[in-house]
């Protein structure tokens, strides 16, 4: 199993390089060993799963590594590295993805390849050996994806998984994009009285028990316990939403906890629908009623997901998530051995 040492006091930390020669002074090495409030201000909105109270609630982190723009007086790129359960450094073992975000289109290839350096020289001389990142899908950032993957393979990382995201773009119009069968389903749904609602957080309980039945019905289990997932709609009340489709006579005929995963990203997080209504396929009129919260609100995409399963790719969601007019993105996760 790969090594990794017990926690490590700050001093350790401190003891790193704070300047990197790359940026000729302009840009430095912090570390924080806790998940608090960066010294200097962010210089963009970080995703939920990085932001310092999910982070806390999460973990918390072994350490957060900072970029600083002295000149800007910024903090310029943000990772939390936490230990996984299997002795690895990286990501949070409880986000779908956790890695080093880089918050300006502006960063010197140079300057961010000696930082992720300085970052693994300092925690290899703590007894790290191994490495694993969880990347979000290059839709999230599709400026600099391509940026950052590329210096993380020069450190030696390798693409150890990659999946197939899919995501709605939500400056384009729903129903446009779907595929007749898919168009059909959704008339035949509003026809019959389906109606798309937003649930208040109390009915957690029940919408938990729902979606575990449906999970049930496909041989498949929720990742989350309903204490967990509890403690996310209490602790992150904004961020954690409840919809649903309901029929006719007012049954839930799907249900989804959707999350608002910051720079202008909602994630549809559980959708589930039970079997009994496959006929309908309630869940195109969930995600067209995610698609005009997403414009309402002001966002960019409603991400759908990835179609991976423990034994592999599932090609039947994949294809219905194209019908619904989702556009693929690549999401990647990186190892690396010391």
């Amino acid at each position: 199993m790969p090594g990794f040492p017990p926690p490590v006091a700050s001093s350790a930390f401190l003891a790193a390089p704070p300047e990197l020669p790359a940026g000729h002074g302009r840009y430095r090495l912090r570390w924080l060993t806790d998940a608090a409030a960066p010294p200097l201000p962010l210089a963009a909105e970080l995703y939920l799963y990085q932001q310092p109270a999910q982070l806390r609630a999460a973990g918390p982190p072994l350490a957060v590594a900072l970029l600083e723009d002295q000149h800007a007086a910024q903090t310029v790129a943000w990772w939390p590295i936490f230990r996984q359960p299997d002795g690895r450094a990286g990501s949070s073992p409880a986000a779908p993805f956790s890695y080093p975000q880089l918050l300006t289109a502006e960063l010197p290839a140079p300057v961010l390849e000696e930082w992720l350096r300085a970052v693994h020289q300092t925690l290899a001389a703590q007894g790290c050996t191994a490495w694993q990142l969880r990347l979000p899908p290059f839709a999230y950032e599709p400026a600099g994806s391509g940026a950052l993957v590329a210096a993380l393979e020069r450190l030696g990382y390798a693409v150890a998984l990659a999946e197939i995201d899919t995501y709605l773009p939500l400056g384009q119009p729903y129903e446009a994009r779907l595929h007749p069968s898919e168009r059909r389903r959704l008339h035949k749904c509003q026809r019959h009285g389906f109606r798309f609602e937003q649930e208040p957080p109390l009915l957690l309980p029940l919408a938990y028990e729902f979606l575990r039945r449906c999970r049930e019905e496909k041989g498949q289990a929720l990742s989350l316990s309903e204490a967990q997932l509890a403690a996310l709609f209490r602790d992150f009340p904004r961020d954690y939403l409840l919809f649903s489709v309901r029929d006719a006579a007012g049954d839930w005929a799907a249900l989804t906890v959707a999350v608002l995963a910051g720079r202008g990203v909602l994630y549809n997080f559980y959708p589930a629908s039970p079997l009994r209504y496959n006929a309908f396929s309630p869940v195109v009129l969930l995600n067209a009623g995610l698609h005009a919260f997403g414009q309402a609100s002001g966002l960019r995409l409603l991400d759908l997901g990835t179609s991976t399963l423990p034994e592999g790719l599932n090609e039947s969601l994949l294809r219905f998530k194209r019908h619904l007019g989702g556009v693929p993105s690549l999401k990647l996760t990186l190892t690396r051995r010391d």
